[in-house]
């Protein structure tokens, strides 16, 4: 395994803790600048949204550039936004920092998911991203309950100054481990990447990273009042049981990966109609601690086993432009995350309950299984030698 794919993992940690961490701290953050939990969850959906905005704009205005260099210096503005989270003194200060962290996320695992695929061979492509995205994986098992337990100990602010002290430490390996191959430094001009947005098999994958991912999200955002208010469970408890969630997160990376460099849309076919499942099953016995979980396990799994495919797809087939249309495709599971978030939302503040945003998740969910297999139904008009000329230009 390339010593590069490490350096990628710590830099996908330290974002996946930045963006995931405040769902367990959620109650915390809004007793502390004294706003609703809706209003709270806007920290969530804002975060998203911005990764949009990155995921799209600076991998554009970065197209030129060699890739390394970008990589650190996303890590620097990472570092800042998580720093000013950390000082805020006011929900709008902290608005801000999160709207300056996630400004690098979607443009770092788009530019990085390209280095990933650059450095195996083109049947190893999806384990290649996999390995990288373990770090965001990682987080949840391993980083987000201590973050949540470091925040329900010492307040919620000693977290985002852990997380920014990560980002040191993935700063300096990305510049120690990180080897771009010479092609992978090509100067490659905008309109070069955009000729990727030409291919209907492009938006139709977009549109199911929207759905697919969005689903889970507008479950798992609002997870801690579900745990507590619906589920009986105590509030130090939390912590603990977002493990089980990121162990499902791991076994789902890895399982995904490995079937889709076997067959990307029957993973994803197979994946998303689990995950409806799960999603259905959580919001009947939510009530049940035992059921629960099971169900976090199985959520984390079916949610998260779609992304190796979902990121391996859309870089299949935008051909040789494959670096803002992965960006783009990081921007596209962020606009499901701001979706999933807001439409959750929406439930609680017209009085459904804690159990409306899994129903609300199952509803994107299911909008986005039947987007796939449109996809996957119009993809085998596709020649074999279309498909392999771009797997090998990608590659390149």
């Amino acid at each position: 395994m390339p010593l590069g794919l490490i350096a990628l993992a710590i830099g996908a940690f330290g974002i996946g803790l930045t963006e995931f961490v405040i769902m367990g701290l959620l109650p915390e953050v809004a007793a502390s600048f004294g706003v609703t939990e809706a209003t709270a969850g806007w920290l969530i959906s804002g975060y998203a949204l911005s990764v949009v905005v990155g995921a799209l704009g600076l991998t554009a205005a970065t197209t030129r550039l060699p890739r390394k260099p970008v990589l650190l210096g996303l890590v620097v503005l990472f570092i800042a936004g998580n720093a000013l989270t950390a000082l805020a003194p006011d929900y709008t200060t902290a608005m801000i920092g999160r709207i300056i962290a996630a400004l690098c996320h979607g443009a770092f695992f788009g530019i990085g998911s390209v280095v990933a695929a650059d450095l195996v061979a083109p049947d190893k492509k999806a384990r290649a991203i996999a390995i990288m995205f373990t770090g965001l994986t990682a987080a949840n098992v391993f980083g987000v309950p201590f973050g949540t337990f470091i925040g329900q100990q010492f307040g919620w602010r000693a977290t985002f100054w852990a997380i920014s002290a990560i980002g040191i430490l993935a700063f300096a390996g990305i510049a120690a481990l990180v080897t771009v191959p010479r092609a992978g430094g090509a100067t490659v001009s905008l309109r070069h990447e955009l000729r990727a947005f030409r291919s209907g098999q492009v938006w139709l994958s977009l549109t199911v990273t929207v759905l697919a991912y969005g689903g889970m999200f507008g479950a798992f955002t609002y997870i801690a009042y579900t745990l507590t208010g619906v589920t009986g469970f105590a509030a130090s408890a939390v912590p603990w049981l977002l493990v089980l969630f990121g162990v499902g997160l791991v076994v789902g990376n890895v399982v995904g990966g490995r079937l889709a460099d076997r067959s990307i849309d029957r993973t994803l076919l197979g994946f998303t109609a689990a995950l409806l499942v799960v999603l259905v099953a959580f919001a009947l016995l939510a009530w049940s601690q035992p059921a629960t979980i099971a169900v976090l396990v199985l959520l984390g799994a079916f949610g998260f086993g779609t992304v190796p495919g979902l990121q391996s797809r859309i870089m299949q087939y935008a051909g040789g432009a494959p670096t803002l249309a992965s960006g783009a495709n990081i921007g596209a599971f962020n606009v499901g995350n701001a979706l999933g978030a807001w439409a959750g939302g929406l439930g609680i503040a017209a009085g459904l309950g804690y159990t409306s945003p899994i129903w609300i998740g199952a509803a994107i969910t299911a909008s986005g299984l039947v987007v796939m297999a449109i996809a996957a139904l119009t993809a085998r008009s596709s020649t074999p030698s279309a498909t392999t000329a771009t797997l090998r230009t990608v590659a390149a």
